[in-house]
């Protein structure tokens, strides 16, 4: 049975979590211990209260987490905040957060992983954070009619397709979770077609003036690859079992 510091640090190991600056707040790593052993590990997108619930029932006592719980210092530990520290300290429940770290990673990070859920191979990555670029270009399928095909078959649960650009794009850039940020950087980057979590209402008019190819697939469900690949490893390299703890989650 592996120990909570063996597992934490072959977490910390292949998330490069110390080279890698995530946004202002942002607190990877482990953020709640546990009693110091491992006997399962899940993965979930949120730290949430129905997330923890989830865990604890599927017997999860180390929850990899891509949203923390904490993104800056907090000044009370009331409220939802302490039904969340409770609920896990109550049930034995470690919580490990990796954000930037799983979306840049270039082998199990979520834009890397969906890129290959939908048969894209990576060119290049852009949009550098701090000096570690965090969104990918992979080469296009044929028409934009294959690759929406492609995202309709792997998010069943709905997309949206904002269908402004070219109907065959040379290369496809893709930024799980939001990619507002991504926008401004397409035509420099030799694109006109982005695939993303969300956007917001004023896109929409952008990507008419802009004539861009947007395909917006959930902020949660282009987000679930990273923290399910890295708790797969985990897994295997530790020979105990892993669990991905799934919410409903329509946004």
């Amino acid at each position: 049975m592996p120990s909570l510091s063996e597992i934490v640090t072959a977490c910390d190991q292949v998330t490069n979590r110390s080279s890698i600056q995530d946004f202002p707040g942002a607190n990877n790593g482990l953020q709640i211990e546990n009693n110091g052993e491992v006997t399962k590990i899940g993965a979930a997108v949120d730290a949430g209260i129905v997330p923890f619930e989830k865990a604890i029932e599927a017997g999860v006592d180390f929850l990899i987490v891509h949203h923390g719980l904490f993104w800056n210092t907090p000044e009370r530990y009331t409220d939802v905040l302490y039904r969340k520290l409770k609920l896990a300290m109550d049930h034995n429940l470690a919580v490990y957060s990796s954000h930037l770290p799983l979306d840049a990673h270039q082998e199990i990070g979520n834009n890397r992983l969906l890129a290959k859920a939908i048969g894209l191979e990576p060119e290049d990555w852009f949009l550098p954070f701090e000096g570690t670029p965090i969104a990918l270009l992979a080469k296009a399928p044929e028409s934009r009619d294959v690759l929406k095909t492609r995202l309709q078959e792997e998010f069943k649960d709905g997309m949206t397709a904002l269908e402004f650009g070219s109907q065959s794009p040379k290369r496809v850039a893709i930024l799980t979770g939001s990619g507002r940020s991504a926008l401004s950087c397409l035509r420099e980057n030799d694109t006109d077609t982005l695939i993303t979590g969300e956007l917001r209402q004023e896109h929409f008019n952008l990507a008419q003036e802009e004539r861009f190819n947007l395909y917006l697939c959930g902020h949660y469900a282009t987000e679930r690859y990273g923290v399910t690949a890295l708790a797969g490893q985990m897994a295997s390299k530790f020979q105990i079992p892993s669990h991905f703890i799934q919410t409903s989650c329509p946004l």
